[in-house]
């Protein structure tokens, strides 16, 4: 029997340990992030217009992930015959923004604090929320670094302008990326059934640069044809609400929509346009443990969140990831 560097030491199962993001090092101090991406918590949920629950995200994304924290060699998949996320791709986790309960200025001003600092450091910024309105500061933290293209997975389209005053809620978030000079459009995809935004936000999206694909129309494409549709060149900040899969597999969220996608129907665009594009960003959003005994949309949600990491830096590789 051989044996292996990473055989050496403690065997560090997935139940052993603080359960840091896929048990990668926790960076206490923002100033002193050196690594190739970065994972911000950013366990806020003030934004939920029905359930909430989502300010548990962060903790339960986390604790899914050391389900996957066995690779220390990286991840071989056999289909690409690549390995994933080796040793030479550093990943940290730099813990969770602070939120101010009721208090959502100064709340999002700590979650793009620290998107800022993983973005100084030169990382690729990884936000785990939280609901969907946590984006908004995600978004503002590109300011003057360049323009993007966002690319959404959502049953919703998000882009409600304004509620009774409310214009930093969970259904908004697409709509102030969309104010943005620096946003140059918007790719959302999953978006279904009857939706967080009226007729005249969908009109106004059109207007404003999205592409809005339901389920069946991105099935009807193909996952190929669906990520040809950003436009070449563009710098890609993706946003991925666990809600735009069916809850029948992804049932931990606030705002479940029936009808949604499958795993493989998400991940197989998601390397296409890593594969095709230079990826700035990633947020993964509304997932809520509570609503989930199982546990299975944490789990769901790390998978898609290493995978894509997986996918981005192997792109790297080969064309350049990484954000400005």
């Amino acid at each position: 029997m051989t044996t292996h560097d990473y055989d050496k030491g403690r065997l560090n199962l997935p139940f052993v340990g603080i359960p840091t993001f896929g048990k990668r090092p926790y960076v206490q101090d923002w100033s002193a992030i050196e690594a190739d991406a970065a994972i911000l918590g950013a366990p806020y949920d003030f934004g939920t217009q029905w359930r909430a629950g989502a300010r548990f995200g962060p903790r339960g994304v986390r604790e899914a992930s050391t389900l996957f924290s066995f690779g220390h060699a990286g991840a071989y998949d056999h289909e690409d015959d690549r390995t994933y996320l080796g040793p030479d791709i550093r990943i940290v986790d730099i813990g969770d923004a602070d939120i101010v309960h009721t208090d959502t200025a100064k709340s999002h001003a700590n979650i793009e604090t620290g998107v800022r600092a993983i973005l100084d450091a030169g990382a690729l910024p990884v936000t785990i929320g939280g609901d969907h309105s946590i984006t908004i500061p995600c978004i503002n933290a590109y300011q003057g670094r360049g323009e993007i293209h966002v690319l959404q997975i959502d049953a919703h389209l998000d882009f409600v302008d304004e509620r009774h005053g409310v214009r930093h809620g969970h259904g908004s978030p697409m709509r102030r990326a969309a104010d943005h000079d620096y946003v140059t459009g918007l790719t959302q995809l999953g978006i279904r059934n009857v939706s967080s935004t009226t007729k005249e936000g969908y009109d106004d999206a059109r207007k404003m640069g999205s592409d809005i694909l339901s389920v069946r129309q991105v099935r009807a494409l193909g996952p190929e044809a669906t990520a040809a549709r950003i436009p070449q060149g563009a710098r890609v900040y993706i946003t991925i609400d666990i809600d735009g899969f069916c809850p029948s597999i992804a049932p931990g969220t606030g705002t479940p929509s029936h009808g949604g996608f499958l795993y493989y129907e998400v991940i197989e665009i998601l390397q296409r346009v890593a594969q095709s594009h230079e990826i700035v960003g990633i947020d993964l959003v509304e997932v809520a443990p509570p609503y989930d005994p199982a546990e299975v949309t944490s789990v769901l949600a790390a998978q898609v969140l290493l995978n894509l990491l997986g996918y981005v830096f192997e792109g790297a590789n080969g064309g350049g990831n990484g954000p400005a």
